[in-house]
């Protein structure tokens, strides 16, 4: 049998600090100069001090402030330009939110390509909120998809969006092939829709959200709640999408033509 020494300490000895695990450096390095970024102390398009500079500052090598970086880069915050520096990410769409509020339109208005990817697809019971919406009797099923907005490989926001069941059923095979609801609507004889409400909040965002978003969940999203009616009135779609608050800023379009 082997024998196993145990060290213990008195009351009155010194007690050596336990080390942090070396990964635990980058990653709060990086949420540090995200938190940086998001507060302003950054801008956008500024230049970050150089490696050599952020390893003094934060008392580290040069190899754990690049994996800091390039987190930071993975995130969409930073741009890092080889034998230039790193710069803070002027990404930012302003998307217009009117009485036709269209994903792919406002993208390309802003001279950008993107689309929406579903990441999940159920058949749930409406609740009584969710039936009140969509105007159908309470836990009749309804067509429940989970979406991500994208831009040019970033996430712009994160969608539950919820269809009247029979009437939507091919919904999400359009959409996969398509990236596009509009084109969902089209194929289920919706030739033109309008959005009847929009509700929008401020929040923390859940680890869940953050992590799809690819933002710290310290980060503000927007949450934009709203409802789409076909052109008689009916409504035809109920969604609560998270909005990253630093690459996104939304506009509200009063005009009714």
């Amino acid at each position: 049998m082997t024998a196993t020494t145990l060290h213990t300490h008195s009351p009155n000895s010194p007690v050596s600090p336990q080390r942090p695990p070396r990964d635990s450096f980058w990653t709060r390095i990086a949420a540090e100069l995200a938190e940086a970024i998001g507060s302003g102390l950054y801008s956008p398009g500024q230049r970050l001090p150089s490696e050599h500079a952020l390893a003094e500052q934060f008392g580290v090598n040069r190899h754990t402030i690049r994996r800091s970086l390039a987190s930071l880069c993975s995130q969409g915050l930073v741009r890092i330009t080889q034998g230039s520096g790193t710069y803070v990410e002027d990404f930012a769409v302003d998307l217009v939110l009117g009485k036709r509020t269209r994903h792919q339109q406002g993208l390309a208005q802003a001279g950008l390509r993107g689309s929406l990817v579903i990441l999940a697809e159920d058949t749930v019971r409406a609740t009584a909120a969710l039936a009140k919406a969509l105007q159908v009797p309470a836990r009749s099923p309804v067509l429940a998809l989970h979406v991500m907005g994208e831009a040019e490989g970033q996430p712009l926001h994160l969608s539950e969006r919820f269809f009247p069941l029979p009437r939507f059923a091919g919904m999400a095979a359009v959409v996969r092939s398509t990236g596009s609801i509009t084109a969902g609507f089209a194929a289920h004889g919706v030739a033109d829709y309008t959005r009847k409400e929009s509700r929008i909040t401020a929040e923390l965002p859940t680890s869940e959200v953050a992590a799809q978003l690819r933002q710290p969940a310290t980060r503000p999203v927007l949450l934009v709640e709203s409802l789409n009616v076909d052109l008689q009135g009916a409504p035809i779609e109920w969604a609560r999408a998270w909005f990253a608050g630093d690459r996104v800023k939304l506009t509200i379009d009063h005009d009714e033509h």
